[in-house]
């Protein structure tokens, strides 16, 4: 979707008119005929509708069709993410009318330039597709332009680059393109050249390649990979936002299996086929980089995701192996399909000894108890720091992408301990499997303040979201996004 700023619309465009409480019909981008045909629509939005259209072809008001929007917000605290979410019912709304150009126009009186920017915000994310392989013509027609009409120049030249540019969904839509890319096209090192983009922003990127990752003992992350033709890689990027400051590093590291077939303990073949979007967390971490960048975050943050394929051959990692992390920790890894805690526990640890951060915050598609759990509606936190968790819940609140804090205990983590070797890699019962995932996790942080986001059940959607269409969500960068910009710059 192209969005321009204009002081006019023309006559071929969809006019979009959008208020909240009351038309005063004085908006000068308006004139007579049209202010007229807006007096003289119907303004009945009955229940829960907040759209109404009524067509014209009124050459003498230059309209063809009109939409007028009104939106309902319910308190000053949801505002924002109420009109993130109006914008991206609006966005749905005009295309089930089959409109390919529309003009939007604000009721002035109503709405200030924060609130104008959060509604264009919410209509771009929403308009994010993933079609690339589609090849037939006849396919859903989507809106194609977007004008915003800013007949008094409230939006300055930085605010319409933002905007025109996509400057804040970039990160989000590199998390939604790599999510979405099928396991045949993006592989480890397809991940990492994906990324590249982000070397124009300022992030710098260093790529540990099997030969050092062997090197430095990371040999729980090259189990996972052992089976797969396609070599592991752990990428590590770096925003240098501020400097002068010497201080710790904030780090965020991502769980990034491109294809999870479950190894020798594979999985069934029925929906299979998702499991191209294991690499989910590396994915969030990617597009928050990106995002940090664009927007020249004040502060130090290192992103780091352990890129792997976890795939069944004659040479893959069996059922009863045991491997020693670089930790120098034994595992003994009862079941290859709880993959990912092994790539992380390396990729923690290596943060962990390499950067010496304030604190980590690692996300990953860790487990489907989290979905049993929690459902597509939050993701799962555990901690072992009150005051991240914290930081973390408010931003949470903030941009309504959900967390619940879930809990950590040595009589969970009791339950990791092994017979034959420091720990296995599940504990062998029913219960609590996101839990004592997390625990596995914990025992590769130390004393470093510490959060694992399990982002399982919220990171694809089938049915999609306010925000997104079915498929890749990009959870997770917006909401960490707000707790960097928060708390730390």
């Amino acid at each position: 979707m192209k969005i321009t700023f204009e002081t006019k619309k023309t006559e071929k465009d969809h006019l979009v008119f959008i208020y909240k409480n009351k038309l005063s019909f004085s908006n000068l981008a308006l004139n007579s005929e049209q202010i007229d045909l807006l007096k003289n629509s119907n303004l009945s939005f009955k229940g829960r509708k907040e759209f109404t259209e009524t067509l014209h072809y009124s050459a003498k008001a230059e309209i063809h069709s009109l939409t007028i929007a009104k939106i309902n917000t319910k308190s000053a605290a949801e505002e924002c993410v109420r009109l993130e979410s109006f914008g991206g019912s609006l966005l749905s709304y005009l295309e089930k009318k089959k409109i390919l150009n529309a003009a939007i126009i604000f009721e002035d009186k109503e709405f200030d330039l924060s609130e104008k920017k959060l509604i264009i915000n919410g209509l771009n994310l929403k308009s994010y597709k993933f079609n690339k392989y589609k090849t037939k013509s006849n396919e859903k027609k989507f809106l194609e332009t977007l004008k915003i009409i800013d007949y008094q120049n409230k939006f300055n030249n930085n605010d319409k680059r933002e905007i025109t540019s996509g400057k804040r969904v970039k990160g989000i839509f590199l998390t939604r393109d790599l999510v979405s890319e099928p396991a045949n096209v993006l592989y480890p090192s397809k991940f990492v050249d994906m990324c590249k983009i982000l070397e124009k922003t300022g992030v710098k990127i260093e790529v540990l390649d099997e030969k050092k990752m062997k090197s430095l003992g990371m040999n729980a992350l090259l189990g996972v990979s052992q089976g797969s033709v396609r070599p592991a890689k752990t990428m590590i990027m770096k925003w240098n936002g501020n400097p002068s400051n010497k201080k710790q590093p904030i780090a965020f590291i991502g769980k990034g299996v491109t294809f999870d077939t479950g190894g020798i303990s594979i999985k069934p073949s029925g929906g299979m086929e998702d499991m191209k979007w294991d690499m989910g967390g590396a994915g969030v971490v990617a597009g928050l980089m990106y995002t940090l960048a664009l927007r020249k975050a004040k502060t130090n943050v290192i992103g780091a995701v352990g890129l792997v394929e976890n795939m069944p051959d004659g040479n893959a990692q069996r059922p009863g192996d045991i491997v020693k992390s670089m930790s120098g920790q034994t595992i003994e890894v009862l079941n290859t399909d709880a993959e990912g805690r092994l790539v992380l526990a390396d990729v923690l640890w290596y943060v962990k000894e390499k950067f010496k951060p304030k604190l980590m915050v690692d996300l990953a598609t860790l487990t489907g108890a989290i979905i049993v759990a929690l459902g597509d509606r939050y993701a799962g936190m555990f901690s072992n720091s009150n005051d991240l968790a914290d930081k973390l819940y408010n931003s949470s609140k903030e941009t309504q992408e959900l967390i619940w804090r879930l809990p950590l205990d040595s009589d969970f983590d009791k339950l990791l301990n092994c017979q034959v070797a420091d720990m296995k890699n599940i504990t062998g019962a029913r219960g609590a499997g996101s839990i004592t995932a997390a625990q596995f996790l914990k025992r590769f942080v130390g004393e470093i303040e510490w959060a694992h986001l399990d982002i399982a059940g919220v990171t694809w959607s089938k049915k999609g979201t306010s925000l997104s269409r079915p498929g890749g969500t990009g959870f997770g960068v917006r909401l960490l996004d707000n707790f960097v910009k928060k708390n730390y710059g």
